[in-house]
This record gives C-alpha cells, structure tokens and sequence, in this order.
C-alpha cells in the first residue's frame, strides 16, 4: 500500500471500549501502523521547517512547507475520524447512546475551526 493512498479501513477487529471502562480507541496494527509512519512524516516535515528558517529561507518557501504539514496532519485526523465514525460512533449509537453525536459534532467544530 502507497502511504498516499487513502486508508482502507477495515473495523472489523476494532472497537470502542465499554461505555463503562476507559475511553480509548482500538485501531488494528496496519491502522496503527499507517498513522505513525504518517506522523513520522509529520515530524519530519516540522524538524526540516525549523532547518528552514534557521537558514534564513525565503518565507514563502517556508510557508510552503507550512502549508504542506498542515496537509499532512489533517490526513491523519481525517483517517481518525473516519474510524470513529465508523466503529466508536456507530457502536454507541447502536447501543442508545446518542450523546455521542454532540461530541462528534464538538470534534468536528475543533479539526475545521480556523
């Protein structure tokens, strides 16, 4: 699989934790996988901006560069929220949890608040 490629997500061995327990997700290893490598990108494109502007780089270059990261960060928070839509949303509301749906809307107001 091309790390560009979207994620083909596969919920099947994923699931949320109990209403009762700890809140944590429960991606499967090639999900997990995939947003580390994707993170390391991340951080690799952070660590080469700071080289930039420590080299005096022209700003628009560096913002370029900004700009990018920023791209690349947002796949991994949409990989995220692909999933829990599809495993820890659904899950809950299949149980009767609908306040689930609220906090889904509050994360999506976080990721596309500017």
């Amino acid at each position: 699989m091309n790390n560009h490629d979207p994620v083909n997500l596969n919920h099947s061995n994923e699931h949320c934790a109990p209403l009762t327990s700890e809140r944590k997700s429960h991606h499967s290893d090639k999900t997990k996988q995939n947003l580390v490598s994707r993170l390391n990108r991340v951080e690799g494109q952070i660590r080469g901006i700071k080289g930039l502007i420590e080299k005096d780089t022209y700003c628009d270059d560096v913002i370029t560069q900004i700009a990018a990261t920023q791209a690349a960060l947002n796949s991994v928070a949409k990989v995220l929220l692909e999933g829990h839509m599809k495993s820890c949303v659904l899950e809950r509301i299949q149980e009767g949890d609908h306040a689930v749906v609220d906090e889904l809307l509050t994360t999506i107001q976080r990721l596309i608040k500017k």
